[in-house]
């Protein structure tokens, strides 16, 4: 009888605690309430099986506890019993995995206007990479990786020389406006996760990764490992700035692009790399301005 009514308790407080619960996730910040609408809907399947299944063995408890004179039926096999088994059991993993299936769908396909981003993980930081004036990133390669060259890109890329390197530091990104976010890893597994985005994905060394989003509100987001990556893992912490396009733009310029970071003594549009005219940060924004005011 005591057993039972613990497992009623159980299905009641957890009940209460979800409804009553002061901790839940933080506002969404990107197009991706399909995430969350998945989330929502696998909570629920899981939790009525959770409450039917914990009820069910409290009915069980009670109604055949031992009582003196009492005999249990043996009855080893039932087919009407496997049957509603089966079928419930379908069903609900159906409701569970068509939902994630179509927003997987949406997660990996790309929109076309999208600009790219690199992410770079490594213990225990976040570095960046943008495009530059051409609009293109730059090759790169861990074996290029140096304390001059941190991101690795391939010097002989002139599509690389304007690219913008932010190492270390704060990313910024313009509202309303998709992004696709590629993953590098240059030395173990890392995650990027910023919990408001609803999007993340591993970062495997060799391998580039990618998602997609859209940011939707102005503000400072956190950046976090989801990945257990070493020692310093709790500590790899960024930081992701959603700016109106004036803030990002004014950001943009006052940034280095990879040859300035490599040749600090050359600055400005008048420097030349063989067959490629580098740009700088303050460039390279008023390119984008005019591009949008288009």
């Amino acid at each position: 009888m005591a057993i039972a009514l613990v497992l009623v308790l159980i299905v009641v407080g957890s009940v209460l605690f979800h409804f009553l619960s002061p901790w839940w996730w933080t506002p969404i910040a990107s197009n991706w309430d399909y995430i969350d609408n998945t989330i929502i809907i696998t909570f629920w399947i899981t939790g009525v099986v959770f409450a039917a299944v914990v009820l069910f063995m409290a009915y069980c408890v009670f109604r055949f506890r031992h009582r003196e004179g009492n005999r249990a039926a043996y009855e080893p096999e039932s087919k009407r019993l496997e049957w509603w088994l089966t079928v419930v059991t379908a069903a609900g993993v159906t409701a569970l995995l068509v939902p994630g299936l179509f927003v997987w769908n949406r997660f990996v396909n790309v929109p076309s206007d999208a600009t790219d981003v690199e992410v770079v993980g490594q213990q225990w930081q976040w570095s960046f990479r943008l495009p530059g004036k051409d609009g293109k990133l730059g090759t790169s390669d861990t074996r290029d990786v140096t304390p001059e060259n941190p991101l690795g890109v391939i010097a002989s890329d002139p599509n690389g020389q304007d690219d913008v390197v932010v190492e270390a530091a704060d990313l910024h990104l313009p509202v309303g406006k998709p992004v696709k976010m590629l993953l590098r890893s240059i030395d173990v597994l890392h995650d990027f996760y910023v919990p408001e985005f609803r999007a993340k994905m591993d970062m495997i060394p060799g391998s580039v990764t990618y998602f997609w989003f859209t940011p939707t509100k102005t503000g400072t987001f956190q950046v976090l490992c989801a990945e257990l990556c070493g020692q310093g893992h709790s500590l790899m912490h960024g930081v992701v700035m959603v700016d109106s396009q004036e803030d990002y733009l004014a950001w943009l310029g006052e940034q280095q692009t990879f040859a300035q970071l490599t040749a600090p003594e050359q600055t400005g549009s008048a420097d030349q790399i063989p067959g490629k005219t580098i740009a700088s940060g303050q460039e390279i924004a008023a390119e984008l301005e005019t591009v949008g005011s288009r």
